[in-house]
């Protein structure tokens, strides 16, 4: 019976990853996708554009 007891906890956090793998893959997308690819991109764009003008500042 020692064998049951060093298989439960690697069988039970397989359970669990599986699990949360499926709930991070279906909660991909969806309705709010754009809304959220809008708002990276968006800091993406801030990021960029602030750190253009401190290296400009920068050298000047």
């Amino acid at each position: 019976m020692d064998y049951v007891s060093a298989l439960v906890p690697p069988v039970v956090m397989a359970i669990f990853f599986i699990g949360l793998v499926r709930v991070i893959v279906k909660t991909q997308g969806g309705a709010a996708k754009n809304k959220e690819d809008a708002a990276v991109d968006a800091a993406f764009a801030g990021v960029e554009s602030g750190s253009r003008t401190e290296h400009t500042t920068a050298r000047d």
